[in-house]
C-alpha cells in the first residue's frame, strides 16, 4: 500500500479514476446494482475494455463472462465488486493473482452496522492482495471527463463537461445532490462515494482532485473527517492552485472528548471546531444542498473575486430591496458608486429612476432596452466594484420577449469587461437545453439559484477570496517544557503572569491571621477563596466569599472556607486560602483553551462569569492566533457591542482582549501535548485594561 496523500498515492489513484480495463466481478442479469452498473457504461460512453466476471462462466448480458479476474489474461486496472460478503476474501485473492490494483466494494454489513471487526479483517485482506479499496458500503465513482463509471445506480451523459468535483461519504446523498445539480443546469466532472472509508477516504481523494486540471471546485458532503492532515495538506495545495474546496458537513452535536473540569469543551464541541478549521484551511461551509451546488458553480464561474464589492442590477424595485438585505445578512458590502458612474446611469434612467446600488432599471427598460446594457456597462467600467449581478429570469421553452431583451442587453452591457459578472435568476429556475442555448448566445455566465441562495454564494464567494489573498495561516510550535506543571489557580495565574498576561495580585495564606494580614495590605475589600489543584469549581461548594472588610470578617470567612472544603471535598489537596483584592469593572470575558482529539489545540472566547454558559455565545479558532484573528473573534459575539460600552457603560479596550486572547493561547501551545485545557474565567474589562481573575489548568492525564 501506498502512503496516504504521496505524490505515489496520486499516482496510483490515476490508475483507479482514469481506468481503462474494468472488470464487473460478480456479474449478473439476476442483480438489480449489476445491470444499473453494466448500464452505466454504455450511457457513458466507455471506451476501453470492458470484462464481466462470474464465476460461473457462462453468457452474461450476451457476452462470455470469464470465471475469473486471472482467467482474463490480461492487465486490469480497476475492478467493481458486487459480491455477497462471505465471498470477499476469494475474490480478493483473485484479484491479486490478476494483479489488480483497485477495487470498489459495493457490499454493507460493517463499520456502519456495527461490524467494526469485520471492516479491520477485510481491510486486511484487500492489503495482502495489494489493493487499494474504495468503500465498502459505497455506490463507487463516475469520472464523467474521461466516461469511466464504476458506479451502481443509474446515471446519464451530462449534456455537457461540468468542472465541479463531488466526494460524499453517503452514496444515496450524493445521487441526490447530483439529481439536484442537474435540473439546474450544473454537471460534476466526478462523483465519488467514498462509503466506509475502510482504505480510501475523503481526504485523499480530495487530494488527489486538486491536481487535475479539469476540477475546478471540489463539494464535499461529510459526516466525518477521517484524515485531517491529508485534509489539511489538500487544502494547501488547493489555495495555492485558487481552487476553492467546498463542505456540507452532517452531525453537529457538541460530541467533543469533555472534562469533568474544565467549561472549554461543552463550549467548543465538534462543530464548532469544524468551523474553525474551516477558518484556517479556507474550506467554505455550507449548510443545505442547494448552498453546496449553487455556491460551487458560483465559484467555477467567477473565481476569486479581487475587489470584495458588489454591484446589482434588476429591473424590479422589489428584488433590488431584497438584494440588498441579503446582502447585509451575508455580510456582502455594496460598493459604493463613483460620481462618474452615477452621471452615467442618471443620463439614460427615467426622471423618476434612482442611481442607486442596487439598481431598480425601471419599467422603461422595456420600452427602451439599450438603457440596460448601458447601465450595466457603467456598473462593470466603475473602479470600486468588484463584481456585478444582474437578475432576471432565464425561462425554459418560450422567453417572453421582455425575459429575452433583458438577457441580450446584460450580455451587450457585460461584454469586454474585465469586471466578474453573474447572471442570476430571480427564483431557482429550472434549465433544459433551450435556457442553454439563449445563456450560450449572450456569453454570460448565468446561475440559476435566486436571490437567496445566489446572494449566500457571492457571500462565500467573497469570503473565501479575501482568504485567499490573506497571509497564510499561523502554524503551531512545538511546546516548551515548562520548569514547572501548573496545577491550582494560583500556580496557573503565575504562569500566565510570565507570558505578559495581568493578572490580579494575591496572596495564599496558611492561617487565618495570615489572611487578616494580607487583607490589611491590600485595603478595601477582597475576594477570598480555597486554593486547591482538586477543587475546580470552587463557588458551587461555598470556597468563595466576596466583598470581605475587615478583621472578623476575613477571620470568619477563612474558617468557613477551610471548612466547606473539607466536608464537601475531603480528599482534596489543599494549599491554603487566596486572598485578592475586590475588583470592579464594566464586563466579565472569558477566555478557554482545549485540546480537541481530532484537529489539536483551540482557543474560544465569550462573554465570562456565569454568562459564559448562560449564553453560549462563544467564537473559535485553532490556535495558534494573531492579535488580527483575536479581534476578528471578538467581532462575530452576539454580545459584541457589550464590549464598546452600552446604555453608558464604559467601552472596554478591545486591543487589550485581543492581546491576552494570544498570550493565553501561546501559553497553553507552550505546555505542550499533555495539556488538556487551560482557562481563564473571568478576564476582567476595565477601564485600565485586562485583568485576570481566576485561571483553571487541566491535564489530560487527570
Amino acid at each position: 500500500m501506498v502512503a496516504n496523500g504521496t505524490p505515489s498515492d496520486a499516482q496510483a489513484l490515476e490508475r483507479m479514476f482514469r481506468a481503462r480495463s474494468i472488470a464487473l466481478v460478480g456479474a449478473t442479469e439476476r442483480s438489480a446494482w449489476s445491470n444499473l452498473a453494466y448500464g452505466n457504461f454504455a450511457a457513458l460512453g466507455f471506451e476501453g475494455r470492458l470484462h464481466l466476471v462470474n464465476r460461473r462462466g457462462g453468457v452474461v448480458y450476451g457476452k462470455s463472462a470469464a470465471t475469473s479476474c486471472a482467467a482474463i489474461g490480461e492487465p486490469i486496472d480497476a475492478a467493481l465488486l458486487m459480491v455477497p460478503v462471505d465471498a470477499l476474501q476469494d475474490a480478493f485473492m483473485d484479484l491479486r493473482a490478476a494483479g489488480v490494483p483497485h477495487a470498489v466494494l459495493l457490499a454493507a454489513g460493517f463499520a456502519e452496522a456495527g461490524g467494526v471487526d469485520r471492516q479491520t479483517e477485510l481491510l486486511d485482506y484487500a492489503r495482502d492482495a495489494g489493493l487499494t479499496l474504495l468503500g465498502p458500503n459505497c455506490l463507487g465513482f463516475v469520472n464523467f471527463a474521461d466516461r469511466v463509471p464504476l458506479w451502481t445506480t443509474r446515471i446519464k451523459a451530462p449534456t455537457r463537461p461540468g468542472s465541479i468535483a463531488l466526494v460524499s461519504q453517503s452514496g444515496a446523498t450524493a445521487s441526490y445532490i447530483a439529481s439536484f445539480a442537474t435540473q439546474f443546469g450544473i454537471e460534476f466532472s466526478h462523483i465519488v462515494s467514498t462509503g466506509n472509508e475502510a482504505d480510501l477516504n475523503a481526504a485523499r481523494i480530495v487530494r488527489y482532485l486538486v491536481d487535475d486540471p479539469g476540477v475546478k471546485a471540489i463539494a464535499l458532503f461529510l459526516e466525518t473527517v477521517r484524515d485531517r492532515d491529508v485534509l489539511t495538506e489538500a487544502a494547501g495545495a488547493a489555495r495555492r492552485a485558487n481552487k476553492p474546496i467546498l463542505v456540507f458537513k452532517v452531525g453537529t452535536s457538541a460530541a467533543a472528548a469533555k472534562t469533568a473540569q474544565a467549561h472549554t469543551a461543552s463550549l467548543v464541541g465538534d462543530d464548532r471546531v469544524f468551523d474553525a478549521a474551516c477558518r484556517r484551511l479556507g474550506i467554505i461551509r455550507v449548510s443545505s444542498i442547494e448552498d453546496l451546488v449553487f455556491t460551487a458553480q458560483m465559484l467555477v464561474r467567477t473565481g476569486p473575486i479581487r475587489r470584495r464589492t458588489l454591484a446589482a442590477v434588476a429591473i424590479s424595485g422589489g428584488v433590488c430591496e431584497i438584494a440588498a438585505d441579503r446582502a447585509a445578512a451575508e455580510g456582502v458590502e455594496l460598493a459604493a458608486l463613483t460620481p462618474a458612474t452615477q452621471d452615467k446611469v442618471r443620463a439614460v434612467l427615467p426622471g423618476y429612476g434612482t442611481a442607486a446600488n442596487p439598481l431598480d432599471l425601471t419599467g422603461a427598460a422595456v420600452l427602451n432596452p439599450t438603457l440596460i446594457d448601458e447601465c450595466v456597462s457603467a456598473f462593470a467600467a466603475d473602479p470600486g466594484v468588484g463584481l456585478v449581478a444582474c437578475f432576471t429570469d432565464v425561462v425554459a421553452g418560450d422567453q417572453s420577449p421582455v425575459e429575452r431583451q433583458m438577457l441580450t442587453h446584460m450580455g451587450i452591457g457585460l461584454a469586454g469587461s474585465t469586471t466578474p459578472a453573474i447572471v442570476l435568476s430571480v427564483t431557482p429556475r429550472m434549465v433544459d437545453a433551450s435556457v442553454h442555448a439563449q445563456v450560450d448566445a449572450t456569453n454570460v455566465a448565468y446561475l440559476p439559484s435566486g436571490v437567496q441562495h445566489g446572494l449566500a454564494a457571492i457571500g462565500a464567494t467573497l469570503r473565501w477570496s479575501a482568504w485567499i489573498d490573506s497571509s497564510p495561516p499561523l502554524t503551531a510550535r512545538a511546546g516548551i517544557p515548562h520548569k514547572l506543571r501548573p496545577e491550582s489557580e494560583r500556580q496557573s495565574l503565575e504562569y500566565l503572569a510570565e507570558h505578559g498576561l495581568p493578572v490580579i495580585p494575591a496572596v495564599v495564606t496558611q492561617t487565618a491571621q495570615q489572611a487578616i494580614d494580607a487583607a490589611a495590605r491590600f485595603g478595601g475589600s477582597v475576594v477570598m477563596k480555597i486554593a486547591s489543584p482538586d477543587i475546580a469549581h470552587k463557588s458551587d461548594i461555598g470556597c468563595v466569599r466576596l466583598g470581605i472588610e475587615g478583621r472578623d470578617a476575613v477571620d470568619a470567612a477563612f474558617l468557613e472556607i477551610t471548612e466547606n472544603a473539607r466536608r464537601f471535598s475531603p480528599a482534596a489537596r489543599v494549599e491554603g486560602i487566596i486572598v485578592s483584592p475586590q475588583r470592579s469593572g464594566t464586563l466579565e470575558i472569558f477566555i478557554g483553551t482545549l485540546c480537541d482529539p481530532q484537529w489539536g489545540p483551540v482557543i474560544s472566547v465569550g462573554l465570562g462569569g456565569i454568562w459564559v454558559e448562560a449564553l453560549n455565545d462563544t467564537s473559535v479558532r485553532l490556535l495558534p492566533v494573531d492579535e488580527t484573528e483575536a479581534l476578528s473573534m471578538l467581532s462575530e459575539l452576539r454580545g459584541a457591542r457589550l464590549l464598546d460600552g452600552y446604555r453608558g457603560a464604559p467601552a472596554g479596550d478591545r486591543n487589550a482582549i485581543a492581546r491576552a486572547i494570544v498570550q493565553i493561547g501561546t501559553a497553553a501551545l507552550a505546555l505542550g501535548p499533555e495539556l488538556q485545557s487551560l482557562e481563564v474565567n473571568p478576564l476582567l474589562l476595565g477601564p485600565a485594561g485586562v485583568e485576570a481573575l481566576d485561571a483553571l489548568v487541566v491535564w489530560a492525564s487527570a
